[in-house]
């Protein structure tokens, strides 16, 4: 399973790096940060939650392993002749000065204000809930009332 979680941590760098090299530099840097935090929190727990965290029963996670060879090499070579088979449009005008606002702005158009004044207000609500489920503060920690 920690292998499998590396595995996506790896998919997910590279979907960074092609952010880094498109100059969507912030999404880049953060997708590349978050997720390496993700991933790496992702294992922790899957290794502590494993029923065989030793590795002392031997066992395999493989199922198929032909057909799914066949499937993800039929899937490759589609998307490798779709690259050379469609016809890419050329470039229209040039690129935005802020890519990053551009895709925002793109993706949320005129609410994009709006989106991250509700992300914090959702940052705060976590941070106010995660608070108020403690039941004890900051100066209780030897269980005097």
């Amino acid at each position: 399973m920690a292998r499998a979680t590396f595995a996506l941590l790896a998919s997910f760098l590279c979907v960074g790096a092609e952010l880094l090299l498109i100059d969507l530099h912030y999404l880049g840097v953060l997708v590349i940060l978050m997720m390496i935090m993700e991933m790496l929190v992702m294992a922790v727990f899957m290794v502590m939650y494993m029923m065989n965290p030793a590795g002392l029963m031997p066992m395999t996670m493989l199922h198929n392993t032909r057909g799914a060879l066949a499937i993800s090499g039929g899937a490759f070579v589609v998307l490798a002749a779709g690259i050379f088979t469609v016809p890419w449009p050329e470039r229209a005008g040039r690129p935005p000065r802020d890519p990053t606002l551009a895709l925002g702005e793109s993706v949320m158009g005129p609410k994009m204000l709006v989106m991250m004044v509700i992300g914090i207000a959702i940052l705060a609500t976590m941070i106010a809930t995660v608070v108020l489920a403690t039941h004890r503060g900051r100066y209780d920690r030897d269980g005097a009332p």
